[in-house]
């Protein structure tokens, strides 16, 4: 396994290698490579470094703040007008990347078995691609580079590498990484396995294929099939052979969220993990990031997107008549489970000192009402600092049976049993009782005309629901968003909760209590225990109130509608940093930036 505290232990003994953060900087060797080279232990401590690569448990859930399904407390510069630039772009590092070279172009001389030698090195290659995916994704175009380069090679100032060639390089590395990386127990869910590596395979796989296939500008549409079918042939390896499953041990009421709140890792689903530990005093934020009005973004999920969880009888929300008016308890009623394990709906309890109390969405953190659960721990005690231990997946079982469904999707080979294997089991899961054992034949009209239009498929339009669904707040919808050429649904209208009238104080989750009340004026008798919400089109001191109801006195909750959202063409890249590109000119700049 690899231990939470191996790369602080690796660079108290030895310097391996000290990088260069980008580039243009100067790259100087190791102090002593026979201390590494030489044994086994020592490949092991050198490789157990790049496990820093990885996302952290916080990369992973706050990840999600710039979506179509976000409202956040600021609208992100990103897509705000005017806002950002090359000189705020960042990412440009590359100190990860000379170290994983270094060792590759060494390992050979370790006198070891090649069976041990090509697992270690089959561990640098997975990793340099895992680094390479992520510039990629970000950048475009960069500079491949497979060798430790010192300081005279004039490669450092070359130009960028065309996508098409670094991708075909990161697939030879993700393959001789599936052939060489040796399996293991590891229930920790910590260290990298042949089958992991099949798993990102298919992430890579499915990114690439379906980017160059709507990204027909990119001039490389023909290769599309290549690369579904390479993602579907990893995805269905892992099924197969890996011997994970979906974790049903907790029933449709709990199964889903103990993925994301237990302390340790479900070995069943989850493949991968960021582990925290009390004893080592290593923690992460995400309870507080989700619970705090200050400290987080305060992410709220929007009502266009709560309204794709489906009810429990497998029928799209949205055909039921009078959807747009139910208010919030209503709303959440007879729905997917899992929307009950994101948000705080209905009987949703927390822990604060000594007592255990019923929890509506809370005004203080929510700005539209659906206030999101899904890694932040019960327990007030956490909401109050670096204090969270609950493992967080950076790879699990699920996504590898999105991957699939929608690679054969795409290729226009789903079957029957592909899609029982899959969503049918994804639903089951989630309690939903119909319509999970074929694919669907209708298409579900709200989710066409809402987010993609262009789609004709309703095998493909419902793989694409569930994936939102499924992996939510994981990491993964804004370069969903880009890979499916739809970055212009973060433009979407921030909505929330319908309210009907102002001045009616709401019992959102039905205890008999009074949660919520919305007002233009100020009530004066408050009900103690109540929270007020100011929905007046202006604030005191004159300015635009952001948070508003749609038809003035009532209707949906709408959140910063008066800050532009805009995406451009440009957005589905970043641009080179400014600094970067001023040191070295050959590497150009993305289009637009």
């Amino acid at each position: 396994m690899k231990p939470i505290y191996s790369i602080a232990v690796l660079f108290s003994f030895f310097v391996i290698v000290a990088g260069c953060e980008s580039l243009d900087q100067l790259p100087k060797d190791t102090l002593n490579k026979d201390a590494v080279f030489n044994s086994e232990s020592g490949l092991a401590l050198y490789t157990n470094s790049f496990y820093s690569i990885l996302p952290t448990a916080d990369n992973i859930t706050q990840s999600d703040a710039l979506t179509d399904f976000s409202a956040v407390m600021v609208v992100d510069n990103f897509i705000r007008p005017g806002s950002y630039s090359s000189r705020e772009s960042t990412g440009w590092s590359w100190s990860e990347l000379r170290s994983i070279n270094y060792f590759i172009a060494n390992c050979n001389s370790a006198a070891i078995s090649p069976e041990t030698k090509m697992h270690y090195l089959g561990l640098a290659r997975f990793f340099r691609a895992w680094f390479y995916f992520e510039k990629v994704k970000r950048f475009g175009d960069v500079p491949w580079i497979d060798t430790p380069l010192d300081v005279s090679d004039p490669a450092l100032y070359n130009p960028r590498t065309p996508r098409s060639v670094v991708m075909d390089s990161v697939l030879a590395d993700l393959n001789f990484a599936c052939l060489n990386i040796k399996n293991n127990n590891d229930n920790t869910r910590t260290t990298i396995s042949r089958h992991i590596a099949y798993a990102f395979k298919s992430r890579v796989c499915l990114f690439e294929g379906t980017f160059r296939k709507y990204h027909t500008d990119a001039g490389l549409s023909q290769s599309t099939d290549f690369w579904l079918k390479e993602a579907a042939d990893a995805a269905e390896k892992v099924i197969h052979d890996s011997g994970h499953s979906l974790y049903e041990a907790a029933g449709t009421e709990n199964s889903y969220r103990q993925l994301f709140i237990n302390d340790a890792p479900v070995p069943s689903e989850i493949m991968l993990a960021a582990v925290s530990s009390s004893s080592l005093g290593i923690y992460h934020q995400a309870t507080w990031w989700w619970t705090s009005a200050t400290v987080g973004r305060r992410l709220s999920l929007t009502r266009s997107f709560v309204n794709l969880y489906l009810t429990l009888n497998g029928s799209p929300f949205t055909d039921f008549e009078g959807y747009q008016t139910l208010p919030f308890e209503q709303e959440v009623r007879n729905r997917d489970k899992r929307l009950q394990q994101t948000i705080r709906m209905g009987d949703y309890k927390r822990i604060n000192g000594t007592t255990t109390e019923v929890s509506p969405p809370s005004f203080s953190y929510t700005y539209t009402g659906y206030h999101p659960i899904k890694w932040s721990l019960d327990n007030a005690y956490y909401d109050n600092g670096v204090l969270s231990t609950n493992a967080v997946s950076i790879i699990r079982f699920a996504e590898v049976l999105l991957n699939y469904a929608e690679a054969k999707a795409e290729l226009g080979i789903l079957t029957d049993q592909d899609w029982n294997l899959t969503i049918g089991a994804l639903r089951k899961r989630a309690g939903i009782n119909a319509g999970i054992d074929a694919r669907p034949q209708q298409i579900d009209t709200y989710l066409q005309k809402e987010y993609f239009p262009e789609i004709e498929n309703p095998a493909l339009l419902e793989i694409r629901r569930e994936r939102s669904i499924e992996l939510i707040f994981e990491g993964f919808r804004f370069y969903d968003l880009v890979r499916w050429k739809k970055g212009e649904l973060a433009e979407k209208e921030w909505n929330g909760i319908y309210v009907k009238e102002l001045n009616t104080p709401m019992d959102l989750n039905e205890d008999g209590k009074p949660d919520v009340c919305f007002y233009q004026v100020m009530p004066s008798n408050p009900i103690p225990g109540v929270q007020y919400v100011n929905v007046s089109p202006t604030l005191a001191n004159g300015s635009v109130n952001p948070q508003q109801l749609k038809m003035g006195t009532h209707g949906e909750i709408t959140w910063l509608n008066n800050i532009e959202r805009r995406w451009e063409q440009k957005h589905y890249r970043y641009p080179i940093p400014e600094n970067d590109r001023l040191m070295n000119p050959e590497l150009g700049q993305n289009p637009g930036w």
